[in-house]
C-alpha cells in the first residue's frame, strides 16, 4: 500500500503506454502529452495495454521514483481510453493501487473554514 499526502495531485494517463519505458521516458511523456510537470510533486500513473499492470512515477525531491505493480487476479479498473488524463484523489488512487474499483470510493468532503461574521 502506498500512502499519499492528503493534498497530493494524482494524474492517471488513460491511454496505454509502452511498458518498456523507464522513469525518465514516462516523465517526458507526461510533460509532452499530459502537459504535467513531472518534477512538481504530481503522482503520474500509467497503464499497460492489458490493464493488469501499472507504473507510477513521482519526484521525491532528490530523484524520480518508479513503482511498478502487476495484479495477479485480473485487471485494474480503468476509465475509458481517451486522450489526456483523469485526476484522482489520494483515496481513489489507493483503491486503484489495491485493485479495487476506484469509482465506488468516495473521499471525505472538505469542511469549509468558518469566516468572521460581519
Amino acid at each position: 500500500m502506498i500512502t499519499l499526502p492528503a493534498g497530493a495531485r494524482v494524474l492517471l494517463a488513460s491511454r496505454p503506454v509502452d511498458f518498456r519505458k523507464g522513469a525518465h521516458a514516462l516523465a517526458a511523456l507526461a510533460a509532452e502529452v499530459l502537459s504535467a510537470d513531472p518534477f512538481s510533486g504530481v503522482v503520474l500513473v500509467f497503464r499497460a495495454r492489458r490493464a493488469d499492470r501499472i507504473k507510477i512515477v513521482l519526484w521525491d525531491g532528490s530523484g524520480l521514483v518508479l513503482i511498478s505493480k502487476q495484479l495477479e487476479g485480473g485487471p485494474f479498473r480503468w476509465p475509458p481510453i481517451i486522450d489526456g488524463a483523469v485526476r484522482l484523489t489520494p483515496v481513489e488512487f489507493a483503491a486503484l493501487f489495491d485493485g479495487i474499483d476506484w469509482t465506488r470510493v468516495q473521499s471525505t468532503k472538505r469542511i469549509p473554514t468558518p469566516g468572521v461574521a460581519a
